[in-house]
């Protein structure tokens, strides 16, 4: 197994990890906001559990399977992130559809329920454009 492969292979794990974070017993509080900061409903569950899949299959479909999750998915998830930094709300989850914008906010509450998709499509992203070279 490459390092690309082993690279999607962890966002498998990650995205595995993040989708049963509304499950496990003190993750959530009693507004059921994951670690006092976000709701973590079944949709996003399904979301996170549908992306895990997808780094799995492409982690063990190849290192050009690997590259092509890790940019596209990179470049979703980290422009899910900054859109919700900038209207509160995500596009992958269609939550700017059902509400409307709030408007762009550095407030801690905004920018760590967002950090988690900047930082996991940052790392996707540049892995797969620098692990991919030449394959």
């Amino acid at each position: 197994m490459t390092l690309i492969q082993k690279t999607a292979t962890g966002f498998a794990i990650v995205l595995f990890v993040a989708a049963t974070l509304s499950y496990i017993p003190g993750v959530t509080d009693a507004d059921g906001l994951a670690f006092g900061i976000i709701h973590l409903g079944h949709f996003d569950a399904v979301l996170h559990l549908v992306s895990a899949f997808w780094a799995l299959a492409a982690a063990l479909l190849g290192p050009k399977a690997s590259r092509i999750f890790l940019v596209i998915f990179g470049t979703l998830y980290l422009g899910d992130g900054v859109f919700g930094i900038f209207t509160g709300f995500g596009f992958l989850d269609m939550g700017i559809v059902y509400f409307h914008s709030m408007g762009l906010s550095f407030s801690k509450v905004r920018v760590l329920a967002n950090f988690p998709h900047i930082v996991l499509g940052a790392v996707a992203l540049l892995a797969g454009m620098r692990l991919g070279r030449g394959r």
